[in-house]
């Protein structure tokens, strides 16, 4: 079972993520609606994974990513963009992003990423 914040300013979608990563045996111990509310709930409980969306108020989820891997720099982060956000994902990726979960994912690609990153290398 792995231990995981969900950050998204859309309550429905912090829902569908949640709903599915219990279903599959992960626990969700934290959710946050924006950025700074993720970086003192990260800091507060150390999730395993973070699943956090990229548009997010007060601080974006790239500047989040950045804040977090100086101040934890083994966080594992899973960035979650809308399609066609590529150039994000790129960035992202260069900043230390572990992977990605496009906002049209299917549940397997989520729980296949959870998988990947949460299994030691």
């Amino acid at each position: 079972m792995t231990r995981v914040m969900i950050v998204d300013d859309a309550e429905f979608m912090r829902m569908v993520i949640r709903n599915t990563l219990i279903k599959h045996g992960h626990e969700v111990i934290a959710e946050a609606a924006e950025g700074e509310e993720a970086i003192q709930t990260y800091l507060q409980l150390k999730p395993e994974i973070v699943l956090m969306n990229i548009n997010i108020p007060n601080i974006n989820g790239e500047e989040v990513l950045r804040k977090l891997l100086v101040m934890d720099p083994k966080a594992k982060v899973v960035m979650c963009p809308s399609l066609g956000q590529q150039t994000i994902i790129t960035e992202s990726t260069k900043i230390g992003a572990m992977g990605f979960i496009t906002k049209s994912f299917e549940t397997d690609e989520i729980i296949d990423v959870m998988r990947q990153i949460a299994e030691p290398n």
